[in-house]
């Protein structure tokens, strides 16, 4: 039988022994003996002289030490820096979150919104299409008289990231109604004709509004340029109103930001924003291409016409001598 406790007074020494005397009480107990120096046989210390859990040193198999993890908090700092890289290489090469400042898209965009912009496809030469909705930048006079926020320095930091949307750059967001090559022109009361062929905006265009109020074109868009109009056509200052500018009301290619894809925020306004079926219908882009296919049949013909007339006259010289 092993005994746990002494009686009497201990000395010092007795006392040194008792502090290890559970440990050594249990190894009596399942049959361990204790050698002359207290120490338990079958058990190795580690180099600083502590035991792990199981009674080995802390060491693995091969006699390796593992490492300690890591604190939490140490690692926080970095798990922060990376999310925060990450957020701006997203902003900058994937997608961005705009926030709707007018009714000038409504009822697709309400003043609130949040919508997420795709800035991926333009990396790889993609270009604007016609029922598109997209973000760009502005062109040059027309947002002169608007007034954009003051953003504290906190939310300036997080729009450069992507993590809020941009409030202090003078960005529109518009649909595309012709690309470069196309024409168009409305009269007042009627609807928008492109390419010859009238569109019906029903689907889009805010209840009640019409297509346009005031007669404009036809206009040629240039190459590369794009003619943009808001879904609320009464309350839209557009490309209809910076004909004056320099491009004529329209839009250079290589300042849009991007496709408005998802309404985002509030989630209760959780939509997608796709292309108007009007814009597929058919003879659409057959009359864009008609006209700079027509021009280079026009110059052969006008070259060949001289030739003609020539061998004409020639073979009219000819019968005439004979």
């Amino acid at each position: 039988m092993a005994v746990g406790a002494r009686s009497g007074h201990d000395g010092p020494e007795d006392r040194a022994d008792g502090a290890r005397g559970e440990n050594v009480t249990e190894e009596n107990n399942s049959g361990g003996g204790t050698s002359p120096s207290g120490d338990e046989p079958g058990r190795t210390g580690g180099p600083d002289g502590t035991e792990g859990a199981d009674g080995t040193d802390g060491t693995d198999a091969t006699g390796a030490r593992p490492r300690k993890q890591r604190s939490f908090w140490k690692e926080l700092p970095l798990l922060i820096g990376i999310a925060l890289i990450l957020a701006l290489l997203i902003k900058t090469f994937l997608v961005q979150a705009f926030s709707i400042p007018s009714e000038s898209m409504m009822n697709t965009l309400k003043k609130g919104d949040r919508v997420l912009v795709d800035k991926l496809t333009p990396w790889f030469g993609s270009e604007p299409e016609r029922g598109e909705v997209v973000v760009f930048h502005d062109p040059g006079g027309w947002l002169e008289t608007a007034e954009t926020p003051k953003p504290n320095a906190v939310q300036k930091f997080l729009s450069f990231i992507g993590l809020m949307p941009s409030a202090e750059e003078k960005d529109l967001i518009k649909r595309v109604i012709a690309v470069g090559g196309d024409t168009v022109s409305c009269k007042e009361g009627g609807k928008v004709v492109l390419n010859g062929k009238e569109l019906d905006e029903t689907a889009y265009l805010y209840p009640g509004s019409v297509p346009c109020q005031d007669s404009f074109g036809p206009i040629k868009v240039p190459q590369d340029r794009i003619w943009v109009m808001g879904d609320n056509r009464q309350n839209s200052l557009d490309s209809r109103f910076h004909q004056e500018l320099p491009g004529g009301g329209t839009v250079a290619n290589d300042q849009v930001v991007g496709r408005a894809v998802v309404v985002a925020w509030p989630l209760t306004r959780w939509a997608t924003l796709p292309i108007p079926d009007v814009f597929d219908q058919p003879g659409l882009d057959q009359a864009a291409a008609a006209a700079p296919a027509m021009a280079p049949a026009a110059a052969g013909l006008a070259g060949a016409l001289p030739l003609v007339l020539w061998r004409r006259k020639k073979r009219s010289a000819r019968h005439t001598a004979e």
